[in-house]
């Protein structure tokens, strides 16, 4: 039995549609909202798999929730961890360290007890470590600088990180999984569905920095292949092109035929905007949505070498200019 967590989510809600696909059989997936399921419903819809669909062995879960989650482990063989909670706002760090370290260490006791044989946990490049020099690219085996400034984000998903790792010092077989940021249909306004969503309405500015991208189908297919191979105890580096951002800005507006972005906003700008948009958080009920990890982060120029998935696997990333025009169809 396969269980995987996170499953009305981007990347959880693929995966099922791509072990599906594959002929895996006795697929559990586990979920907390019921209104959600429509949403991985839905990505089975534009893939013409609603057949599909049905063979998904529902379990309502919260990873926070041990007595759930134990009955969900039951008869588990194997497990992908795709749950996580993602936000850039200070005032999600308490939920940030729950969901993302308690809740993976939740996941790593469980494969422990019920002797599962491999986990594959799905992390980011977020808590991978960075490069002094930009110009040298960064890998699984960039160190972790403590001393840098990291998100509240980062510092979840590299605690989640350390979890996975204790795991294997008690003999739990891993593989980690480190995307860039995903791109992927039916998530129009969560993720980097939000990014066409901006692009849509006209947004006009743009930064120096660069995105490091990847298709969610190119994501899922890479797990799974992880999962059937005999590596174990490693990470991977999942990103198919370091984007500039006025390039990826560019290349979306053109998509959507809409003007590209024009004016390039520097650091004193950007620092001027998050603060700007802390103070507005403090003094209305409206949440934040740009803040110093995000101004850092469009800044930054840092590359991401996945050399080692394409040797380990021989494995094939997807063109990004294909999976930026399939996931524009969401949006014209």
């Amino acid at each position: 039995m396969i269980l995987v967590t996170g499953a009305t989510g981007l990347v959880g809600s693929y995966l099922l549609l791509h072990l599906l696909q594959q002929g895996e059989q006795d697929v559990r997936a586990i979920y907390r909202d019921e209104k959600r399921i429509a949403k991985t419903k839905n990505v089975f819809a534009l893939h013409q798999a609603l057949e599909l669909f049905e063979h998904i062995a529902w379990q309502k879960a919260d990873i926070l929730d041990l007595p759930a989650l134990e009955e969900a482990f039951v008869s588990v063989t194997h497990v992908y961890h795709c749950a996580a909670l993602v936000s850039f706002d200070p005032k999600d760090e308490k939920k940030l360290r729950k969901t993302n370290i308690e809740g993976t260490a939740n996941i790593v006791n469980l494969c422990l007890a019920y002797e599962v044989k491999k986990l594959c946990h799905v992390s980011s490049i977020a808590a991978v470590g960075e490069s002094l020099d930009p110009k040298i690219p960064i890998t699984e085996e960039t160190e972790w600088n403590p001393e840098l400034y990291h998100s509240d984000y980062a510092l979840s998903k590299f605690g989640a990180e350390m979890e996975v790792w204790r795991g294997t010092q008690e003999g739990l077989s891993v593989v980690i999984v480190n995307p860039g940021v995903i791109f992927g249909r039916g998530f129009e306004s969560e993720g980097s569905g939000a990014l066409f969503s901006k692009v849509g309405r006209g947004f006009p500015f743009y930064t120096a920095g660069t995105t490091a991208i990847v298709a969610v189908e190119d994501v899922v297919s890479a797990m799974r292949q992880l999962m059937h191979s005999p590596r174990k105890n490693e990470r991977y580096l999942l990103v198919a092109a370091n984007v500039s951002n006025r390039e990826l800005l560019s290349e979306i507006a053109d998509l959507l035929h809409k003007k590209p972005a024009r004016f390039k906003v520097n650091r004193l700008g950007l620092s001027i905007a998050w603060r700007l948009d802390g103070f507005v958080s403090l003094v209305t009920p409206k949440k934040r949505s740009f803040t110093r990890a995000i101004a850092k982060a469009s800044l930054s120029k840092y590359c991401y070498d996945s050399s080692k998935i394409k040797q380990t696997l021989s494995f094939t990333f997807s063109p990004y200019t294909e999976f930026l025009a399939a996931t524009s169809k969401d949006f014209k």
